[in-house]
């Protein structure tokens, strides 16, 4: 009796040791579906890419569930800063490249401090005046489709128009919000936003940031040799900078 209760406590620490841990193995939950995840997608593999794109300070807006254009451009971001093809869409590639880079307890990442590897991402605390790394390379696009071919003074300009729209209660609150309002800006109705901006953009981008305003808070602006709309012409008009009129 003693022999067999021995040999059947081998046979228990046995397969406490081994057979658990292939079986594990085996039963680890995938961070996302085999879903390839864009612009317009919703659900919980949405919120997966979210949470994630938060954890190391790409993403800043709600994790909803919504691919939007904030969505679209924090995963465009993290595609740049780690080497991958940037066209905004978590396929494999970038789904496991990101899933790499995020090791973290699904259930308390939203609430937790980002580790000290991703605290040396840019995000919305390490740039000028709170606006983060996304924001700054989505003005510059929106600057460069607007305004290039302007004088510098008219590249700051247009940057100007989008902060004081942001800072504006009549307005969305935040920079993509603006950007991406319906019949806001005709760089993103005929296409031009996904230019890639040149220097002269970004640094007008950031003078506009650090508080130049050559507008005279502006929320406004049009070319009278292309605007078509009677209404902008009401608007109460401030100056003018190159080809723009700004106005009120």
């Amino acid at each position: 009796m003693i022999k067999k209760s021995i040999l059947i406590r081998f046979f228990i620490v046995i397969f406490t040791f081994t057979i658990p841990v292939s079986f594990l193995e085996g039963q680890k939950v995938q961070a996302f579906t085999n879903q390839v995840i864009q612009r317009g997608a919703v659900g919980e593999d949405v919120i997966e890419l979210q949470s994630r794109l938060k954890y190391i300070g790409f993403y800043h807006g709600k994790t909803d569930g919504v691919f939007g254009w904030s969505t679209y451009w924090a995963l465009r971001n993290f595609q740049y800063e780690f080497g991958l093809p940037i066209d905004g869409i978590a396929g494999s590639t970038t789904k496991v490249k990101l899933t790499k880079a995020t090791k973290y307890n699904k259930q308390t990442a939203q609430n937790s401090a980002p580790p000290q590897d991703a605290a040396k991402k840019p995000t919305a605390l390490n740039t000028p005046k709170g606006y983060s790394q996304n924001d700054i390379r989505l003005m510059a696009n929106a600057v460069h489709g607007e305004s290039r071919g302007e004088p510098y003074i008219g590249q700051v300009a247009v940057a100007a128009v989008i902060l004081n729209r942001v800072n504006s209660a009549s307005f969305p609150n935040t920079v993509s919000g603006v950007i991406f309002e319906p019949g806001a800006f005709t760089a993103v109705a005929d296409g031009q936003i996904w230019l890639t901006p040149n220097e002269s953009a970004k640094k007008a981008v950031l003078d506009a940031i650090n508080g130049w305003d050559p507008t005279g808070e502006a929320l406004y602006y049009f070319n009278p040799a292309t605007a078509t709309s009677g209404w902008i012409w009401g608007r109460p008009q401030i100056k003018r900078i190159g080809k723009h009129i700004f106005c009120k």
